[in-house]
């Protein structure tokens, strides 16, 4: 879930930086320019980290599954 809603931020924060350089704004990051380019361009690039790092954070995590069953029986009878 996190690592879909990273991707997804990533996303928009890339495509508002491209689309910047061609005049072309997306309708949801339109707001962002009434406060001046620069807080425009620091909530597109914070857009981009954010996604970024909780795409990373996402990731799935592998479980270790114990190396022989002697060594789990042992430890449910202590």
């Amino acid at each position: 879930m996190i690592k879909s809603i990273g991707s997804f931020l990533a996303i928009i924060g890339i495509a508002a930086i491209i689309f910047g350089f061609l005049d072309r704004v997306p309708t949801i990051l339109a707001w962002i320019y009434n406060w001046g380019d620069g807080a425009a361009w620091g909530i597109k690039i914070g857009l981009t980290v954010i996604g970024a790092v909780m795409w990373f954070m996402g990731k799935e995590r592998v479980v270790e599954e114990p190396t022989s069953t002697a060594t789990v029986e042992e430890e449910k009878a202590e």
